[in-house]
């Protein structure tokens, strides 16, 4: 049998198992909250599981391998930053978040920052920003493409609808707690293949001479593909850009669909276990970049001469170097990882529909009538129909930019959102001076400099020959790289933040020490919004 049929034979397999883990998680939900947030349902080390595959994405998988294949060896400093930026971002803000939101009865990250602001203008504003993650979602189900049409020999139409339909399937049936289910099992599988990604590199698998035998090829083939920085690259063409890695991921792991995973951790008394762990589960999985270093030594640059770009760098590198069984068997895994974060995606998508849209802010105005037993049913029905909408939505937007390297596509989405929210969510959480005005202001102008950065709004020739002029020339050349509009972004709303509360009404005392309070019988929070 060869490489299409085993495929066939695996992924069968692993549909299978998915879609049974979405039948149990259907079991789980009792009610709206439970589809939302399975909340206090799993232990540490399952859940650290869940998490860092959430984290890590097709992006991870295929875009960060892409990316190295085209840049070279600067490319490591992508895995080995994105995974320590966005556990520090949850190190930070954890605590808060998991001990608060369990007090407001949270059921999303937009829900939780319009509670912790005691302002509905902050939760709208924070709802709307994150409709950006439909970026992200199509980043995965592009990457869904990349797997089927490499590995099964399906057309791209088709390689999509089956990714589409698997995911929205088991998550309409499950919501939270299949998310959850299905990626903890996928998160140790896709442990394991990042550990063999580390070994082939490490082995130099492919070449006879190792490591030094890898670099000696790629610097032949471009003497910018070896080195700690790529002058050719505006990813890893300084010191700037490589920092700008580990800066535009703190508030990575604070995403509306990575964050609300907190609630799921049984007890707070296992959130430093879950924080280890979930840390050095989503290093090993950011080391499927180094996979694409290995891919260009091997295959040289045969997939940019084919037009193919760097998105199926890793999976070409297995059918190179393996048998047909274990390449399709890795090839799974990469299946694993899209899935991991797509679902996720769709359940915190669906919930700014059903929670953040229409709960809390349709009902008040227009259903304060209905009893809340009403509400909580209709909330649940709209989640499923939403999940369903999006991910008809975000197929189409796939489809019509399939041809994006799969981690520049998701930046696109989460670069907005976190210059966003970095403000009022990280800082908001170290600072208890954060006003409502400035989480506002640090909204509205983190998103603003990521926008106008890395679309280019600013032209050089706007200014004379100066300072102004220099800005404007080095702004012009960060434009493509949006790790580095992320990260202007993120400090330019941290320093609104902190600007515009310094001069701004405080938030009550009272709301501002129960916030802060860590103790279970910590009273209600919901007061005073407005």
């Amino acid at each position: 049998m060869g490489l299409t049929g085993w495929s066939w034979l695996f992924l069968g397999f692993y549909i299978g198992l998915m879609l049974a883990f979405g039948w149990m998680g259907s079991r789980r939900v009792k009610s709206a909250d439970d589809f939302a947030t399975a909340r206090s349902s799993y232990g540490p080390v399952f859940l650290a599981f869940a998490f860092a595959a959430t984290v890590a994405s097709g992006a991870t998988f295929l875009g960060a391998p892409g990316i190295a294949y085209e840049i070279g060896t600067s490319a490591i400093w992508l895995a080995f930053l994105y995974p320590t930026g966005a556990f520090v971002g949850i190190l930070i803000c954890m605590k808060l978040i998991n001990s608060a939101g369990h007090r407001f009865g949270s059921r999303s990250i937009p829900e939780f920052l319009g509670d912790r602001y005691q302002s509905e203008a902050v939760r709208i504003l924070v709802t709307l920003f994150s409709l950006l993650m439909v970026f992200y979602l199509a980043g995965q189900l592009v990457a869904g493409i990349v797997i089927f049409e490499t590995m099964l020999g399906l057309e791209p139409i088709w390689a999509l609808l089956i990714t589409a339909t698997v995911i929205g399937f088991y998550v309409v049936l499950g919501g939270a707690h299949a998310d959850i289910l299905t990626d903890g099992v996928q998160g140790m599988v896709m442990v394991v293949f990042g550990v063999v990604i580390v070994v082939l590199f490490v082995t130099a698998a492919g070449f006879d001479g190792g490591i030094p035998a890898l670099l000696a090829n790629l610097k032949e083939q471009d003497p910018n593909l070896v080195g700690a920085l790529n002058k050719t690259s505006p990813l890893t063409h300084s010191w700037w850009a490589v920092f700008s890695i580990f800066i535009a991921h703190i508030p990575l792991g604070l995403l509306p669909h990575i964050g609300n995973k907190i609630w799921a951790l049984e007890s707070d008394r296992q959130r430093k276990t879950f924080v280890k762990l979930a840390y050095v589960f989503g290093l090993t999985m950011g080391m499927m970049g180094i996979g694409g270093v290995l891919a260009r030594g091997v295959l040289g640059d045969q997939l940019l001469a084919e037009g193919a770009g760097g998105n199926s760098a890793l999976p070409t590198l297995f059918i190179a170097l393996f048998p047909a069984p274990v390449a399709a068997l890795l090839g799974v895994a990469i299946l694993a990882a899209v899935m991991s974060t797509a679902d996720g995606l769709v359940v915190t998508a669906s919930q700014l529909a059903a929670n953040d849209i229409y709960r809390l802010t349709l009902v008040p105005r227009f259903s304060s009538h209905l009893d809340e037993e009403t509400v909580e049913r209709r909330t649940l029905a709209i989640s499923r129909v939403a999940t369903v909408v999006v991910i008809v939505g975000c197929a189409i937007l796939g489809w019509l930019l399939r041809s994006t390297n799969v981690a520049l596509l998701v930046l696109m989405g989460t670069g907005g959102m976190m210059s966003a929210f970095a403000g009022p969510l990280v800082l908001g959480t170290l600072w208890k001076g954060v006003t409502r005005a400035g989480a506002l202001w640090g909204l509205v102008s983190g998103l603003s400099v990521f926008v106008v950065t890395h679309r280019g709004l600013i032209a050089a020739d706007w200014f004379p020959a100066g300072t102004l002029h220099s800005i404007a020339v080095w702004l012009e050349g960060e434009a493509p790289n949006p790790f580095s509009c992320a990260a202007m972004g993120i400090i330019t709303s941290v320093l609104f933040t902190w600007a515009v509360s310094k001069v701004t009404d405080p938030l009550p005392e009272r709301h501002l020490e129960e916030l802060f309070r860590t103790a279970p019988e910590a009273a209600d929070l919901r007061v005073g919004r407005n």
